[in-house]
């Protein structure tokens, strides 16, 4: 496809930090997010002169967002300093749980020792995918962790990635290797392929697919019938979009997006995902986070101009979290995310970015 900018509207943020472990989020000093519009579509999600506040900085990798309604926080990983955090406004943020993806008493040998997808299970619990220690976990009231899978036929995963949970209590997660120190070539590494899993909550933990070779974001369409995955791979950087069985395993995946070409070049990867109530995909991608439409229509895209990890919806739902790089952004949409109810009305005051 041929890329145009159309109506691209600079964004305002302040104290840029440029530097991280996975590279430099904007080369060009003083340069800020950028939305560029490609469809009309668009501007009825993000409408013209929204702007992205950024809430924390200075970290080594943010990742894996996730809202806690009861409380109103937001909480993300930080995979490069091994911890969770917890950010509320008002309050600013502070570690909810150090050593969240490591705690052995070596140190760990490659960059991402850390937690990475975050999600909140039917029941309120904090439930996570742990690089380090190569499993998900969840975090019980009284602090303890239980170990939910780290095993697929007696092998140890590689190391879960991203997770999401159905209405019915099933939980679907990525399994990629990038967590170990070598990532693919790891000695350690002892499945032969990367898998899509579903973890039923009697325990039973199935294999749904194997067939991409980077599993990274995952994300249900509202209705729950179609099942997201991006497979981080420059190789075949595609989106794919799976059926959901009666019986929750998956039939034959489509390419719902083919960015192998079109996005080559730009720094970063296809990685975490969420959809809105509309069926409108949020998909982080080469450089930013892409918007589509249910039919794979790009609408338009939020230009970070590198690397950025994942997203949530949380507030009333009608907030985009941006994790990328050393930084979190929030974003205020006319769209909310699934689960959420129906989309808020904005002002065009409301546009301004967040204090």
């Amino acid at each position: 496809m041929h890329w145009r900018r159309v109506a691209a509207a600079s964004v305002l943020v302040a104290g840029l930090g440029i530097g991280s472990a996975q590279g430099q989020l904007h080369p060009k000093p003083g340069r800020g997010p950028i939305i560029t519009r490609l469809d009309a579509r668009f501007d009825l999600l993000v409408p013209p002169g929204t702007r992205l506040g950024k809430i924390v900085d200075d970290h080594g990798w943010a990742e894996g967002p996730v809202w806690v309604r009861d409380g109103g926080y937001l909480l993300f990983s930080d995979v490069v300093k091994n911890a969770i955090y917890r950010w509320k406004d008002g309050e600013g943020e502070r570690v909810l749980l150090p050593r969240s993806g490591y705690a052995g008493a070596r140190p760990f040998a490659g960059r991402e020792p850390g937690s990475n997808g975050l999600a909140i299970d039917p029941q309120g619990r904090l439930v996570f995918c742990q690089h380090g220690e190569r499993r998900i976990v969840r975090r019980e009231a009284d602090g303890r962790l239980t170990v939910l899978a780290d095993r697929y036929r007696g092998r140890r995963l590689n190391t879960p990635n991203d997770l999401v949970f159905a209405t019915n209590g099933d939980l679907y997660f990525t399994d990629p290797p990038f967590g170990l120190p070598a990532s693919y070539a790891d000695p350690g590494k002892e499945l032969p392929y990367q898998g899509v899993y579903r973890l039923a909550p009697d325990g039973a933990l199935t294999l749904l697919t194997s067939e991409l070779n980077g599993p990274n974001g995952i994300a249900f369409s509202p209705d729950e019938r179609t099942l997201y995955v991006s497979n981080a791979d420059p190789k075949r950087l595609v989106w794919m979009a799976y059926p959901v069985k009666a019986d929750g395993s998956l039939g034959s995946g489509r390419v719902f997006y083919d960015g192998t070409a079109t996005l080559a070049g730009r720094p970063g990867t296809a990685d975490g995902l969420k959809v809105d109530t509309r069926g409108n995909l949020f998909a982080v991608g080469p450089g930013g986070v892409y918007v589509f439409a249910p039919d794979a229509t790009l609408l338009g895209w939020l230009d970070f101009g590198g690397n950025v990890g994942n997203v949530a919806w949380g507030e009333d739902g009608s907030t985009l979290f941006v994790a990328a790089n050393a930084a979190v952004y929030r974003v205020r949409l006319t769209t909310a995310g699934a689960g959420f109810g129906a989309p808020r009305v904005t002002s065009r005051a409301e546009t301004r970015p967040p204090k």
